[in-house]
């Protein structure tokens, strides 16, 4: 006895419509934005370093990543890290404006998303004491709290004091001292002592530790997720 098998008829499957490219192409910007400014908000943020005053650790020209994420998990700033910080007034001279205004609309936006690096008002130097410690220089010797500090990162040349003596100051607390690795071409800290500050930066103006360096890549440096 046989038994017939009826077969089911298949549907054919439509080929998806494709959305025509005028559609995709904005879709696919906006995603683009927006990963861009997760990356820059929570993971790293890039910079470019504008003079010579951390030679030879970050040379002129360097875009440094500062990470984001440490300040987002309870980072604290330690003696030793580098890290890049907002003027915090009077530190940089009024940059002047280059390009139109169509140009630097552009920049800003390009910034603001963290596809380009943000303008002239930031700065990259080395915490050398935190807030409650004191820091001192007399000869050629850089003490924090008493203590000698070693720097191996200076510039070749360079001593800790660069000829000019100071302190012992006290860091205010929620503030850092920082000074550049090029030591006698740095207005750091040591340059602002009659600031409301006496030369120490807010806590608050720090934008976070530099991760490393990323560009070019053939002074590609890592320094550690913490900075140091």
């Amino acid at each position: 006895m046989s038994v017939a098998v009826t077969e089911e008829p298949t549907q054919e499957r439509r080929p998806r419509r494709r959305r025509p490219w005028y559609v995709e192409l904005p879709v696919m910007i906006t995603i683009g934005l927006v990963i861009a400014v997760l990356i820059k908000t929570c993971l790293f943020q890039m910079f470019s370093i504008p003079s010579g005053s951390m030679e030879n650790t970050l040379q002129v020209g360097d875009r440094v990543a500062v990470n984001k994420f440490a300040t987002l998990t309870g980072w604290t700033p330690e003696p030793g890290e580098p890290v890049v910080f907002k003027d915090p007034g009077g530190w940089l001279p009024p940059a002047p404006e280059s390009g139109n205004v169509l140009t630097r609309a552009v920049h800003s936006g390009l910034s603001a998303v963290g596809l380009l690096p943000p303008g002239d008002d930031y700065l990259v130097k080395r915490v050398i004491a935190t807030g409650g410690q004191t820091v001192a220089c007399h000869g050629s010797t850089l003490t924090v709290d008493g203590q000698v500090v070693t720097e191996p990162y200076l510039h070749p040349g360079d001593d800790s004091c660069a000829g000019m003596d100071f302190g012992p100051v006290t860091v205010p607390a929620d503030h850092v001292w920082v000074e550049g690795d090029h030591r006698s071409d740095s207005a750091d800290s040591r340059y602002h002592r009659d600031g409301p500050d006496g030369g120490a930066v807010p806590v608050s103006d720090l934008v976070g530790p530099t991760a490393a360096v990323v560009w070019p890549l053939d002074h590609f440096t890592w320094f550690g997720w913490s900075g140091r």
